[in-house]
């Protein structure tokens, strides 16, 4: 864009430019001997041109160019043509003229011809069948196994898989469950039963704390009240200290948002003054510090050169994943709403001297009540059983009014429409608007056994012991434990969560502990029992309701009657006949009353 000339005279530089269109950028610089300092100013575009990287050139010609370019093209193909012409070479093929007719013996030569080119195809044809032959052979050679040893390896491997597959247990069959579960208890020095603070008497199983006593070892059965910040401080208390007149009890809550293994989760301390910190939600996690210290210090006093291994049980969606996930601090075993993750056992050192084993979930008895069965059972969400009876069997422990302000829905009649007014108010709706009442009724119960809704139990005043336990199980259970430490830990815990009040809580009638299966040859005999008479009452008890009629409803019980097509009739027009008497003798007549 300019034009730089350097001049040098003497010991000076001195620089003319022919632009002046462009900002100028000065460099000082000095010269070999250090007795002058020189300035030399540059186009400030040419600096940033020649600094940045150079662009790819351009295709783009001008018109002239292309056109001249063209002619050069053409002129020297003529040239080739015109010289090709004079040396006799041509391009083009010549044509089979065939044989003429004035050759003699014609028809003789035409005949040689059809000859040669029928045996030309019969050597392709024969040449073709050869190797088919030789292929099919090649084939049946290797599908005659000579041995083992002469097998491909891959083969022998893919067979191998085959077989496993073949012979691996369902790891969805409830044999299969009740079998890992049974390996954690026996292989546990101390079993910890995980239950929902929200109903913990329906979340403790009888025939799991039998088993845990009976089994050999002298296992210790901790009780751990998980999701405590889902129900009222006062029922929390009043928990604890029913709880803890049988089994050792620590306060708990889990963390819900540790994402990856690999990033450690950050710890929170207990804040020492009497702040409430609103930590819940989030992923803070109170009482794993006591839990902790109570595990380490029982693993001490065993003096024992292998580690302490503690198993977690307990009914699906208790939170036991997230509990060792709590301890360990990182995501080390799946956890999710979706009940019945965990299908075998997993071992977790959380310590040098501890070790946790993960469990599945306990399977629960058909002979339950239908309550204790829509929240604790895995055929719920395996498809086997209705979410809509579970949702209507939840809807009626419930309070209506409770109901309709934790969902702000307006007031309904029966569980149908309520689960239409659910629907649309989350906006799970069909084509034409209709509610999905299946999708609403599963994300209802995913509330209900998340940790998202709140609801409490009241505990049972003057309880008596279950048959297992005795005064000398009882004062077994708690020895080896520093119930002082426990204690003083608990209350610490319930100073740094915020709980929610009574009124924002559902408050509902537990249904008492759950039955459940631990023993391979119970599921063969499990039958309904209670439970089936129970759902019939309720199932007469809904029919009972008024009906819904409105217009939304109309459209999902009759959709099939909308979608029919009218018959078209063909109709006749018939005229009723009506004597006329018309009097001709006078033109003026009534029009009224002749037609009428």
């Amino acid at each position: 864009c300019l034009t730089v000339r350097l001049i040098r005279r003497a010991n000076k530089i001195t620089v003319l430019a022919d632009s002046i269109h462009y900002s100028w950028l000065c460099i000082s610089f000095a010269l070999a001997n250090n007795s002058t300092n020189v300035q030399l100013w540059l186009c400030q575009r040419c600096f940033y041109h020649s600094s940045s990287e150079l662009k790819k050139a351009s295709k783009r010609v001008s018109c002239s160019k292309r056109y001249k370019i063209q002619k050069k093209v053409r002129e020297h193909n003529r040239k080739l043509r015109k010289e090709a012409k004079k040396k006799g070479v041509s391009k083009r093929p010549k044509k089979d003229l065939g044989v003429p007719s004035s050759a003699p013996f014609k028809e003789e030569i035409l005949r040689e011809a059809e000859q040669r080119r029928q045996q030309i195809e019969e050597e392709k044809q024969r040449k073709r069948q050869a190797k088919k032959a030789e292929r099919a052979q090649k084939r049946k050679k290797e599908k005659e196994p000579a041995s083992k040893e002469t097998e491909p390896k891959v083969k022998r491997v893919r067979q191998d898989v085959d077989t496993e597959k073949q012979t691996a247990p369902d790891k969805n069959s409830k044999q299969y469950l009740c079998s890992e579960l049974n390996k954690v208890i026996d292989a546990s020095d101390v079993v910890i039963e995980v239950l929902d603070a929200r109903d913990p008497l329906g979340y403790r199983c009888p025939q799991l704390e039998e088993a845990v006593l009976q089994r050999e070892g002298n296992k210790k059965l901790l009780l751990v009240l998980n999701k405590i910040d889902l129900v009222p401080k006062e029922n929390v208390e009043r928990w604890i200290q029913c709880l803890q007149q049988e089994f050792p009890v620590v306060a708990f809550k889990a963390s819900t948002q540790i994402k990856d293994k690999t990033v450690q989760a950050k710890k929170s301390r207990i804040v020492a003054s009497n702040e409430v910190l609103d930590k819940s939600r989030g992923a803070a996690c109170f009482g794993n510090s006591l839990l902790t210290e109570l595990l380490t210090s029982l693993a001490a006093s065993k003096q024992s050169e292998t580690s302490l291994r503690v198993g977690v049980v307990g009914f699906p969606n208790v939170g036991k994943s997230s509990l060792i996930n709590s301890l360990k601090g990182v995501l080390a075993c799946n956890a999710g709403v979706k009940r019945g993750i965990t299908k075998s056992m997993q071992e977790v050192h959380i310590l040098k001297n501890v070790k946790l084993m993960d469990s599945p979930g306990v399977i629960a008895s058909l002979s339950n009540p239908p309550a204790s069965m829509a929240l604790r059972s895995l055929q719920v969400e395996e498809g086997q059983e209705s979410v809509l009876e579970a949702v209507r069997t939840l809807l009626k422990q419930c309070d209506k009014t409770q109901i309709m302000l934790q969902y702000t829905v307006p007031d309904f009649r029966n569980s149908l429409e309520f689960l239409s007014l659910f629907a649309k108010k989350r906006g799970y709706l069909q084509k034409g608007g209709i509610p999905n009442t299946e999708q609403a009724a599963t994300a209802f119960l995913a509330d209900w056994t998340g940790a998202k809704m709140s609801y409490h139990c009241k505990p049972q005043e003057n309880r008596s012991l279950p048959a297992y336990m005795s005064d000398a199980v009882i004062a077994e259970m708690k020895s080896g434990w520093d119930l002082d430490q426990l204690q003083k830990g608990n209350k610490e815990t319930l100073k740094g969560i915020k709980f929610p009040n009574q009124a924002s809580s559902i408050s509902i009638i537990s249904k008492g502990p759950t039955a459940g299966l631990l023993n391979v040859s119970d599921i063969s005999e499990d039958k309904p029992g209670a439970a089936a008479t129970e759902t019939v009452a309720e199932q007469n008890d809904e029919n009972n309701e008024p009906e819904q009629t409105t217009k939304e409803e109309n459209e999902m019980v009759e959709p099939e009657k909308q979608k029919e097509p009218l018959k078209k009739q063909p109709g006749r027009v018939q005229f009723q006949s009506v004597p006329i008497d018309i009097s001709l003798s006078t033109d003026a007549y009534d029009f009224n009353t002749d037609f009428k």
